[in-house]
């Protein structure tokens, strides 16, 4: 069996970027100045590790489709989180939506332009 193990978000300012996650979401972020990479690290709560590397090309463009795999943050509250990401300089990408026995999902662009989705569980149905 298969699995997601790592996720990668590219970043023009890694260390501005890095600061948005840490405020948003908690995660810590650990330089390794050798290669040019940042360690993020989630936390407790089975989510998957995950790093940033240094844009090394343009971003995308305001209308551009998408063109990677777009990963989505487990969060207690969407509607919390998703007010988090904008004062810390997100903008909404998809509004916040139910999906029936899911539970919510809302779609930001972190201050870089990567799409990020906030996942809100219904736990009524567990």
């Amino acid at each position: 069996m298969t699995g997601v193990v790592h996720f990668e978000i590219h970043a023009t300012d890694p260390d501005a970027l890095g600061a948005f996650y840490g405020e948003v979401f908690g995660w810590t972020v650990r330089p390794i100045p050798q290669l040019d990479y940042w360690i993020l690290e989630v936390g407790e709560g089975g989510g998957i590790a995950g790093g940033m590397v240094r844009r090394r090309g343009p971003r995308s463009a305001e209308d551009q489709g998408v063109n990677a795999f777009v990963c989505s943050i487990a969060v207690p509250s969407a509607e919390e989180a998703h007010a988090r990401a904008l004062a810390a300089g997100a903008v909404t990408a998809l509004p916040l939506q139910a999906i029936p026995g899911v539970g919510y999902q809302v779609y930001i662009k972190d201050p870089d332009g990567n799409l990020v989705g906030l996942h809100q569980a219904d736990t009524s149905a567990h």
